[in-house]
């Protein structure tokens, strides 16, 4: 029995890690990483009204905009290959609708593990259409997604920044087709 103590309690410092590390890449630590995505803590502060900057991967102008069930928008404002081998792609959730939005169950996909931690944007997918291959969001040790969650319902003309974290496709791999349930599909391209 100590010993099925001793292993959660390692898988839940290993969650424990993996999220503050995301929460680290999150906020952007300073300004010099060439690779980093610091655009959680820069995209909500809009104030970069000169230029934004290359390395942020952000812009006036999203890569796609999604349109989905109940006036929710998915604007993707970038998709970061990390030198650790993860795409990470960044964007804003938002009801553009005059009534809140209950979060569809489906953004979460359809695999138990990932159904189980809670409403998440777990379903999405990246597709590589000339090497047929489809990328799923990655998970931590426990199955949780490396993906924003814990919302459920979205109030007209709220927005909510959030993020998905994916394997990589190999190099030289840059567009592909993001796809999330409950939206239209959209040809992005990754940068870095």
């Amino acid at each position: 029995m100590g010993m099925r103590i001793t292993t959660k309690a390692r898988r839940g410092l290993v969650a424990a890690a993996v999220a503050a590390g995301l929460a680290l890449s999150a906020t952007g630590c300073g300004g010099g990483g060439d690779d980093k995505k610091p655009a959680a803590s820069t995209a909500p502060s809009k104030g970069g009204d000169s230029k934004p900057s290359a390395q942020e991967g952000q812009s006036d102008t999203p890569l796609a905009e999604l349109k989905g069930s109940g006036g929710l928008l998915l604007d993707i404002s970038s998709a970061q290959r990390d030198a650790g081998g993860f795409v990470t792609v960044n964007g804003t959730l938002k009801n553009d609708g005059d009534k809140s939005v209950v979060v569809p169950a489906a953004l979460s996909g359809n695999e138990t593990e990932i159904v189980r931690n809670g409403r998440s944007l777990g379903g999405a997918t990246l597709v590589d259409p000339k090497g047929k291959k489809r990328y799923y969001v990655l998970r931590d040790t426990d199955g949780r997604p490396l993906t924003t969650s814990g919302f459920s319902t979205v109030k007209s003309g709220e927005s909510l920044s959030v993020f998905m974290q994916f394997p990589a496709p190999p190099e030289g791999t840059d567009d592909v087709t993001f796809q999330l349930p409950t939206f239209a599909s959209a040809s992005i391209t990754i940068s870095g």
